[in-house]
């Protein structure tokens, strides 16, 4: 059986579930920014068509946009940002889930423009640091991800690096990064191989691009090298128990939220998972995306060989991980959380009720204590 484009719910589904995930703040609405003008533009839908459904969020970003333009002349910080993270939330809709097409991924480009423009006027400030990477022919050449920290005179503090998966990119879930900073970590926001501005497509090794990642921390007198944590989300969290097994040396502790790690990546699972009903739209185009495949069944062959378990990492050394889901995952198999708890050292591990990531008022929390206590700072901080 061969899948080239996944089941698809209708329009009115997709238009009611945006409703739905603008009221709870779920992607693409992480961010409020104007909820007002979030909620006329889905109105305005008339189509998943991805010309159609990009023009609606471009167009109504652009006064918003030119607002913050505005402000920012005027010296007006606070209005600014707002106006900039209004334009941003309205433009991420714009190319959500993933930009499968041309008019979407310059929806994204736009996106990433007004939130670097935001994040000027953030507290503390947004750094875009840009650093060489040794791609392969027909990769890139730097790996660009985004850095903010508080000064401080107590010593080098510890770093949190978050990126998340197929849709949730480095510019999302400033929530997170804004807590990780008042927890008492420096903060690095990344892509996940495949997405965003990622040099490299996702492959067997496309963890090399989070090496010269680590290489600029050593370079920061303020920065703590060795008690660097790192948390991936969704298929992201793949990455992150990767990075625990390669580079077991180089950070202190991992946290896989939602990720798979063996039978995520098989035929079985992959042709089961394309239509979960927990996922907006275009699940299968997008996961094929971040490999550079043309179809699902493609992304299906090229993931074949990513399962930790058959790399013959899970029994070898590596850092200690925290791992956390919902109970009833629909898009990646709770099982996997099995696999990774049964090889190695013993793991720690936080499940939810629910569908894919457990969210919920208790499950970020737990994984910002777990990351506080790997660092040694819970105390320090009097909690």
């Amino acid at each position: 059986m061969t899948i080239d484009t996944p089941t698809e719910p209708s329009f009115e589904e997709i238009r009611a579930d945006l409703v739905r995930r603008l009221e709870i703040h779920m992607a693409p609405f992480h961010l409020a920014g104007d909820t007002a003008a979030n909620r006329a533009a889905i109105e305005r839908l008339t189509s998943a068509d991805p010309v159609a459904w990009a023009t609606v969020f471009t167009d109504a970003a652009a006064p918003f946009e030119q607002r913050g333009d505005e402000r920012a002349a005027a010296g007006d910080a606070v209005a600014a940002r707002d106006a900039y993270l209004a334009a941003y939330v309205l433009l991420h809709a714009g190319r959500f889930p993933s930009p499968v097409h041309p008019a979407k991924w310059e929806s994204y480009l736009r996106s990433v423009r007004n939130f670097r423009k935001a994040g000027a006027f953030f507290d503390p400030p947004l750094e875009v640091v840009t650093r060489p990477f040794a791609g392969r022919a027909g990769e890139g050449s730097a790996v660009t991800f985004y850095a903010r920290r508080r000064p401080t005179d107590g010593g080098p503090v510890p770093v949190a690096i978050r990126w998340g998966g197929v849709d949730t990119w480095k510019e999302e879930r400033v929530d997170y990064i804004d807590a990780l900073l008042a927890a008492g970590f420096a903060t690095i926001a990344i892509d996940m191989p495949g997405v965003g501005e990622s040099p490299v497509l996702g492959s067997i090794d496309a963890e090399r691009q989070y090496e010269p990642v680590f290489d600029w921390i050593r370079t920061q007198p303020d920065l703590d090298a060795d008690r660097v944590i790192v948390l991936g989300m969704s298929y992201g969290g793949y990455w992150a128990a990767k990075l625990a097994h390669v580079f077991h040396d180089r950070i202190l502790a991992a946290v896989n939220w939602g990720g798979g790690a063996h039978t995520f990546f098989t035929r079985e699972w992959n042709l089961r998972s394309a239509s979960a009903k927990s996922y907006l739209m275009d699940l299968g185009r997008a996961r094929a995306r971040t490999v550079g495949a043309d179809t699902y069944e493609e992304y299906i062959e090229r993931v074949a060989g990513f399962s930790l378990l058959d790399q013959g990492l899970l029994d070898g050394p590596h850092a200690p991980m925290l791992l956390v889901n919902g109970e009833d995952d629909q898009q990646v198999p709770v099982s996997d959380m099995f696999t990774l708890m049964r090889h190695g050292k013993p793991k720690a591990a936080r499940f939810f009720p629910g569908g894919h990531m457990g969210y919920g008022p208790e499950t970020f929390p737990t994984i910002l204590t777990w990351m506080k206590e790997q660092a040694g700072i819970a105390r320090a901080k009097g909690t």
